[in-house]
């Protein structure tokens, strides 16, 4: 009755506009418009064919279990992980939302690709020999049928850790607790340095320690390229866009010292499209954070920090931005093939990039001379006033160094502890933080993602216990500190 009632109508209006309506002297294509008002008629009647307005493929998906908030190489490892442990195939749906689908300015493509276990914290250490093993062996884990095997064109040349005489204690308990946890460093005196590597002039140098196994480095893009193909073939589904927006619920509750508190969870994820002032609403489960630089905009977008200062309400995720910037030079009486990544006593680190003499190196500036975040653009000043002198006080061949080319990547710069954030958020229930690595999270990407996965699926950590990454402990107050960042 409905439809006849609909059809009638049209029918009737069409028959007094006349089909010889005239505009502008031209007579207008009325069939063609009868026809479409039909379809579209037709479409919304009960019983009637759904024909979409327009293609939405570009579109994510209506529902998922878990949306993913950045699709650098931890985001890629949280899917991996999800997908690998699920109980059965598709028994989870996965989304990764990712802004920049060329990962021009991700972090990951702009590192120089070093992996080490030469930290102050033993769940750093464990961490990164996870990680490691899983590079080594890493077409047991990503190879997809009918593709050729992926080369990461891992270089264990090692890393060599320089210390004054000030940090010369500091370095030694390091390596000890290194060693207890399966690392293979050792120290080297001044006098084995400079043995060792003829090139290194020792002066001020008082101790130094140098990773035997796993340790050098790899080419980032391969692994996440590998990663990205991986999920995909695992039935991770991806959308280039931006979250702008999560919906969510809350109820009221006392905590354990009576102090009320509000707990939230999240219901659906707003997605604008790039270029684009459309959005998708994602209906989800969980969502985990990790957009590496931009999580800390994320947290905010979910109300994290919003609440009275002092309280777990207003307690921020304290992530950032932050520039570092990676320069290459080329100089023929360079260190030869046996030089490792070297981390001098000032700060300034370089390592070799490829067969001939080019090198690869930087320097984090201080708190003072932290540059403006708002770009991608180089301070080739900051290489000659702040690096290089460092580095031909160090390798007296780099006095006739080149540079040839220059670039900038960020570091999602933990500015409370600089260790990573892991785990779920204590009142925004469903929010899982992967994040906040400051340097390190490309080397130990393939634990993090493992140990989220842990959490999402268990309700606890499995495989490394990373309760000390909480986020309860920016609350509290309990730094958990990384001496050794590069």
């Amino acid at each position: 009755m409905l439809r006849k009632a609909l059809q009638l109508c049209l029918c009737r209006r069409l028959s007094a506009r006349g089909l010889s309506t005239r505009r502008g002297g031209s007579t207008v294509d009325w069939d063609g418009k009868v026809s479409e008002i039909k379809k579209k008629i037709r479409s919304v009647l009960p019983g009637g064919t759904w024909d979409l307005p327009y293609d939405t493929s570009h579109l994510p998906p209506e529902h998922a279990d878990v949306v993913i908030v950045g699709g650098g190489v931890i985001g890629l490892s949280v899917a991996y992980w999800l997908k690998r442990l699920e109980t059965q195939r598709g028994a989870i749906r996965v989304l990764v939302v990712e802004r920049d689908h060329t990962y021009q300015q991700a972090s990951t493509g702009l590192s120089v690709g070093g992996i080490r276990q030469q930290f102050s914290c033993p769940e750093n250490i464990r961490l990164s020999l996870f990680s490691a093993s899983f590079l080594r062996n890493i077409n047991d884990y990503l190879a997809v049928v009918d593709d050729p095997p992926l080369d990461l064109q891992f270089n264990p040349s090692g890393y060599l850790l320089l210390a004054s005489e000030t940090g010369a204690a500091v370095m030694e308990s390091n390596v000890k607790v290194q060693r207890q946890e399966g690392a293979k460093v050792c120290l080297l005196s001044p006098e084995q340095l400079r043995s060792k590597f003829p090139w290194i002039n020792t002066e001020g140098v008082a101790l130094a320690s140098y990773g035997l196994e796993n340790e050098g480095w790899f080419d980032p893009w391969c692994l996440l390229q590998g990663l990205r193909r991986k999920v995909q073939s695992m039935g991770v589904l991806f959308c280039q866009g931006e979250v702008t927006r999560f919906i969510s619920s809350s109820a009221r509750m006392e905590n354990a010292s009576g102090e009320e508190v509000t707990l939230r969870r999240i219901h659906e994820v707003h997605v604008k499209m790039d270029h684009s002032l459309e959005y998708q609403p994602v209906e989800c489960a969980i969502v985990i954070n990790a957009a590496g630089a931009w999580s800390g905009q994320i947290a905010e977008l979910a109300g994290i920090g919003n609440g009275p200062p002092g309280t777990l309400q207003g307690t921020k995720l304290p992530v950032e931005p932050r520039k570092r910037y990676v320069y290459l030079w080329h100089c023929p009486q360079g260190p030869g093939l046996e030089a490792p990544l070297v981390a001098d006593t000032s700060g300034a680190y370089f390592r070799r990039e490829g067969l001939g003499n080019s090198y690869l190196g930087g320097c984090s500036p201080t708190e003072e001379e932290e540059p403006d975040p708002g770009n991608l653009e180089v301070d080739h000043d900051f290489f000659q006033e702040k690096v290089w002198p460092h580095l031909a006080q160090r390798v007296p061949a780099f006095e006739t160094l080149k540079v040839r080319s220059a670039w900038a990547g960020y570091y999602d710069y933990n500015t409370f502890d600089q260790n990573g954030v892991v785990g779920p958020h204590p009142l925004v229930v469903n929010m899982y933080f992967a994040t906040g690595f400051s340097g390190h999270g490309l080397q130990q990407a393939p634990a993090v993602g493992r140990a989220v996965a842990e959490m999402v699926l268990e309700g606890s950590f499995q495989t490394i216990n990373l309760s000390p990454f909480l986020f309860s402990r920016f609350y509290f107050g309990e730094k958990f500190q990384e001496a050794t960042i590069i």
